[in-house]
């Protein structure tokens, strides 16, 4: 884009099927590439978010990435899979320090930003991958528990759970797929995140 800046900031997204987009119409409506578009500062160089990936496999396999890709910022949104895989909150607790230790021996705080996970018992699909409550409650605790561990380490923190919840009443706001959240939902996510990302980069 001609109107970007000239010196722009390297940006890496960490993740699951959420941060790369599945089912999603196009690249252009994953919330990593909406965010750019309108953070004009920003240069997305790597969206490393895999489909079914934990923070078990953020660790083994995206971590790694990160050397050659040189990111000036970072976010970080993993859970959902851990939470239908039935792994233990201590794990998960284990699991996203070792995430953000490793970060932040890379980048400064003002540099990270986590985003929590929606909750997609709400979807026509949801009950497909659990029993819906159960899994609502696991997802509450793990956002519960990275929101913690970030907030530890100075890393911001921005809360998208609500947002996910309106799409049981709001169709628009789920992907083709009936699980999957749509670019019309990660438009609203990118509401909440734009500014926070604006913020710590003017701080």
């Amino acid at each position: 884009m001609t109107d970007r800046p000239g010196r722009l900031l390297r940006y890496v997204a960490l993740g699951d099927s959420y941060t790369i987009g599945t089912a999603t119409r196009s690249p252009a409506e994953r919330w990593p590439d909406q965010l750019v578009a309108r953070l004009l500062e920003l240069e997305l160089v790597g969206n490393l978010g895999v489909n079914g990936f934990t923070s078990r496999d953020v660790i083994e396999m995206e971590l790694p990435q990160l050397a050659a890709l040189e990111p000036g910022l970072v976010t970080v949104l993993i859970g959902v899979n851990d939470v239908v895989q039935g792994v233990t909150e201590s794990t998960y607790r284990d699991n996203v320090s070792v995430i953000l230790e490793d970060l932040l021996e890379r980048l400064p705080a003002n540099r990270i930003v986590v985003v929590t996970t929606p909750d997609y018992t709400v979807t026509p699909r949801g009950a497909d991958y659990g029993d819906p409550a159960q899994q609502a409650d696991a997802i509450r605790t793990f956002n519960g528990a990275i929101g913690e561990l970030a907030m530890e380490r100075s890393v911001a923190v921005v809360d998208i759970h609500a947002i996910s919840l309106e799409a049981a009443n709001d169709r628009s706001l789920v992907a083709d797929d009936g699980l999957h959240p749509s670019g019309a939902q990660y438009e609203r996510w990118v509401d909440r995140i734009g500014p926070v990302l604006e913020a710590l980069l003017r701080g």
